[in-house]
């Protein structure tokens, strides 16, 4: 079965970089279209970044646009996102996202996502 598990995350100075990973299973990752979401306390699960089968195409939320790196190894069944210039209103649990169908993209909406991991916290202190 599909199984997607996040590492990396911690507790972090603002201005810090941590780099998260999502190492998957159950499935041929080169087909699918993989991405970040995250979710604080009390909000909603929002898009962070996401990063088509072939890495020739990568979206970011603007809120992260320029600080965060999505990428992909297919051949290792990896995904990961590196985040630099961390912020507190980066405080949430983050989780791997896998598309739904393959070949197509997840947008931004969580609808689009089949299957997630159980998610990492990134706390991020002022």
């Amino acid at each position: 079965q599909v199984q997607l598990v996040e590492s990396g995350g911690g507790l972090v100075q603002a201005g810090d970089s941590l780099r998260l990973s999502c190492a998957t299973s159950g499935f041929t990752l080169r087909l699918y279209e993989m991405g970040w979401f995250r979710q604080a306390p009390g909000n909603e699960r929002e898009f962070v970044a996401s990063i088509n089968w072939d890495s020739t195409s990568t979206k970011y939320a603007d809120s992260v646009k320029g600080r965060f790196t999505i990428s992909r190894d297919n051949t290792k069944n990896m995904l990961a996102l590196q985040m630099n210039g961390l912020k507190p209103e980066d405080t949430a649990v983050y989780y791997c996202a896998l598309g739904k169908h393959i070949f197509t993209a997840i947008g931004s909406e969580a609808g689009g996502v089949g299957d997630w991991g159980q998610g990492t916290q990134v706390t991020v202190s002022s």
